[in-house]
């Protein structure tokens, strides 16, 4: 039943249920070792008086199922700003009720209503699962472009 869902933002003090659902979606995606962040680390990025990425909660009867985290980007080819989804994770107990497309609307709601160009992610390319959900919402990849990227490690290592 829909009505038990609410798509809601994360509110300042929920730094560390935020942080429960990264870790969850990084042993889904085999990256349990990569989490570095911190409750501390989240509440500055998300409410800091300079927050850089803003967090969607997924409540299902109460209990958070799952979170959708993104930030703001620009396109030099559209000329205006964009939303890039850096994370969607639903609990596996919750998945195939509607919460991940129910997080996906709610957030190309906000790129309509901020007159972004467009909206982007990354999916790892053995996630099939979401591939297909991504593709039964209208997306599609990109297969002309690959992601690179510096580490912590290596932007220090190139500035020296």
């Amino acid at each position: 039943m829909q009505s038990l869902l609410n798509i809601r933002p994360a509110r300042p003090g929920e730094e560390s249920l935020v942080l429960d659902l990264i870790r969850e979606l990084a042993v889904y995606e085999r990256l349990a070792d990569a989490v570095e962040a911190t409750p501390e680390v989240l509440a500055e990025a998300l409410h800091g008086d300079d927050a850089v990425a803003e967090c969607l909660l997924a409540d299902w009867d109460g209990e958070t199922v799952g979170f959708a985290l993104f930030f703001r980007n620009f396109s030099t080819f559209v000329g205006r700003p964009g939303l890039y989804l850096e994370d969607l994770y639903v609990r596996p107990s919750h998945r195939g009720r509607g919460v991940g497309r129910s997080l996906l609307l709610t957030l190309v709601d906000i790129a309509r209503e901020r007159d972004y160009g467009r909206m982007e992610w990354s999916v790892l390319d053995w996630n099939q699962s979401a591939i297909d959900f991504y593709r039964s919402l209208g997306a599609e990849p990109m297969d002309d472009w690959t992601v690179y990227r510096l580490d912590h490690q290596a932007l220090n290592a190139l500035a020296e």
